[in-house]
């Protein structure tokens, strides 16, 4: 049995780890696979009256066909900020705007941006294990100092350590699953 503090810090250890999972997750919902999503748009920021706001506080964003973003803004006023936004973001994408919406054809992949985009997915996979084994190592010490203040024995650090490592390797695995099934999704033709 493990001693309530012990508990109280393997479970802000799980969820440091969920949110940094969930941070994954969001960052992979932002690159392409091929068909359009309005995720792919997250991270556009609008320049309108004077201040910076992401795109999806001044419209709703749609992906009605598999190669095409519909974004209608709010404020028709806007629509010219929100497409010249879209054509700054670098994300290849060639809006055309009718005066009441902006249409965003999303081209094909080429197997070169295939590849880029894969290598991009394993780079951001990589800094989501990063942070989950730092955040592994800062419980570790957690756990340490713990048991030196509140004389536990090394037993139960041994055995809280151990539940910490069995945490751990379920949050890499999970991550794993993620980017296997992001580049198997972006090399999907």
């Amino acid at each position: 049995m493990l001693d309530v503090l012990l508990e109280l810090l393997l479970l802000e250890n799980t969820e440091q780890m969920e949110r940094s999972l969930d941070h994954l997750n969001k960052e992979l919902r932002a690159i392409r696979a091929g068909r359009a999503t309005p995720a792919m748009l997250q991270n556009v920021r609008v320049e309108f009256y004077g201040s910076v706001s992401p795109l999806n506080q001044l419209s709703t964003i749609s992906a009605p066909q598999p190669d095409l973003l519909v974004v209608t803004p709010w404020d028709k006023s806007s629509i010219d900020a929100i497409e010249k936004a879209v054509q700054s973001a670098n994300l290849g994408l060639n809006p055309s705007n009718d005066g009441t919406l902006i249409r965003i054809p999303v081209p094909p992949l080429t197997e070169e941006r295939r590849i880029a985009l894969c290598k991009r997915v394993r780079q951001i996979g990589e800094q989501a294990k990063v942070s989950i084994r730092n955040i592994r190592r800062s419980t570790k010490e957690e756990l340490k100092s713990t048991q030196e203040t509140e004389n536990l024995s090394e037993d139960m650090r041994y055995f809280a350590e151990e539940k910490l490592q069995k945490e751990t390797d379920r949050f890499v695995t999970a991550i794993d699953n993620l980017l296997r099934e992001k580049e198997k999704d972006i090399m999907e033709v």
